[in-house]
């Protein structure tokens, strides 16, 4: 495979000898890299197109977070975040700014290969399905990757969608966390129950119209959670 055909990913890495490595086995797949090694100059850089963003969140200058989080503002390209925090808080803190994956340092470069195709895979667009639930309030389009609350367009994360999708296309099933995180990420990850309430909670944020009282998606305490939107009639 050409450099360059199975994507352009930015590599958001302050220490030059992990930057070489994640851009070399990339491009061994056929990505082409592109290496911002500070937050002044991946600011340059995050407005220009990406298939995803592998981002440090340990800076000199910036915190990986607020870079996240401008990120967020006008993209939802996936964003891997590559950290040395251990701690599980500091890693759900991450996915709550808009994160989709986390892999802690030190990692297999194999692995974060592996978890950009898997991203990237399941961003590509999908068949035409169209779902409306309550007569029109929450419209998701899976072609692309679209939804709308009451006309106006909500911004999600490759991975909030994918949630969203694997609840809406089965409403009223329960589906435990273990099952959300394989459907969604489609590989174990460590982790996984604190994993989908963080993104769960950003989703309900974006598409409930009252997060306190639910009406899309409500949490199965002890098992997980149901979709209850009421499907419109074709």
């Amino acid at each position: 495979m050409s450099i360059g055909k199975a994507g352009r990913v930015l590599i958001i890495e302050d220490e030059k000898k992990i930057s070489d490595i994640v851009a070399l086995y990339l491009e061994r797949e056929g990505f082409r890299t592109v290496v911002a090694d500070s937050g002044d100059k991946a600011l340059k850089l995050i407005n220009e197109p990406f298939d995803l963003i592998v981002l440090d969140l340990m800076l000199p200058d910036i915190q990986g977070e607020e870079l996240c989080k401008a990120v967020r503002e006008t993209s939802d390209v996936p964003i891997i975040m590559v950290t040395a925090k251990s701690g599980e808080d500091d890693r759900i803190k991450g996915l709550g700014i808009g994160a989709d994956d986390y892999v802690v340092k030190p990692f297999s470069p194999r692995e974060l290969v592996a978890r950009v195709k898997a991203h990237l895979r399941r961003t590509k667009k999908t068949s035409g399905k169209r779902l409306g639930f309550n007569g029109g309030v929450l419209i998701i389009d899976a072609e692309n990757m679209d939804v709308k609350k009451r006309g106006v367009a909500v911004v999600l994360t490759p991975t909030e969608f994918r949630l969203l999708m694997a609840l809406a296309e089965k409403p009223g099933r329960v589906l435990s966390r273990l099952q959300l995180i394989n459907m969604v990420q489609g590989y174990d990850f460590e982790g996984y129950d604190r994993t989908v309430d963080a993104h769960i909670k950003n989703l309900r944020h974006k598409i409930e119209p009252d997060q306190k009282e639910p009406v899309f998606i409500k949490t199965i305490y002890g098992v997980g959670y149901k979709f209850t939107g009421i499907p419109d009639e074709d």
